[in-house]
């Protein structure tokens, strides 16, 4: 019958070896990732073993643990990439502004947070659900709030705002985008032009020499 080994293994004259689909390193720990956020998001973080991640990514168990001790690895992995995917959405936002017009690069800057959030709220939700009030700084936080606050001291450099420390206006306006796009969601509004509309202009009043 075509298709039979041969008694050393070796495929039949005529028949094609099976090539074994070998995946790169970064594709498999994305799947990974990508299979827990599904299921934290569907099931709760505590619902979710490790045996329901592989069977949804399709990995064997030994190829998880070959890229993580515990779940709650996982759980930072996905914090870390949720927060780079924030700033690179945002820093393109950002760029696609003329570099002297800092009105239009901060509003870049709110239309990028907003909207990425609002994309992203529950995987949001998930990882960073345990983060504790005695952690007053996290290096993900810290990496938004520095991006927001070059920002701040350009626009200050050229004389538009009148900011007088950069990093604590930024933890303002990023603390009170958070919190209004929060209480959008919990009334069920998730469009992002009228809450970008609505910072914009009370941010850019605040800032105004």
């Amino acid at each position: 019958m075509a298709g039979k080994m041969g008694g050393t293994g070796v495929p039949l004259r005529g028949e094609r070896p099976r090539q074994r689909r070998i995946q790169p390193a970064e594709v498999r720990v994305d799947d990974l990732m990508s299979a827990a956020a599904e299921l934290f998001i569907a099931r709760g973080i505590e619902a979710t073993t490790v045996d329901h991640i592989v069977a949804r990514a399709g990995v064997a168990k030994g190829t998880f643990y070959h890229y993580f001790d515990t779940k709650t690895d996982v759980i930072r992995a996905l914090r870390e990439r949720f927060s780079q995917d924030f700033l690179s959405r945002v820093a393109a936002a950002i760029d696609a502004c003329p570099r002297d017009d800092h009105a239009a690069r901060l509003s870049a800057w709110i239309s990028g947070a907003v909207a990425t959030y609002l994309a992203n709220f529950q995987l949001h939700d998930v990882v960073f659900h345990d983060f504790p009030h005695s952690q007053r700084q996290s290096r993900e936080k810290d990496a938004v709030i520095a991006q927001l606050a070059t920002l701040l001291d350009e626009g200050r450099a050229a004389g538009v705002w009148a900011v007088p420390q950069s990093r604590a206006v930024a933890l303002i306006l990023f603390d009170g985008m958070h919190g209004v796009v929060d209480d959008a969601i919990a009334a069920g509004e998730h469009a992002p032009e009228p809450l970008c509309h609505l910072l914009s202009g009370l941010f850019l009043r605040m800032l105004a020499t």
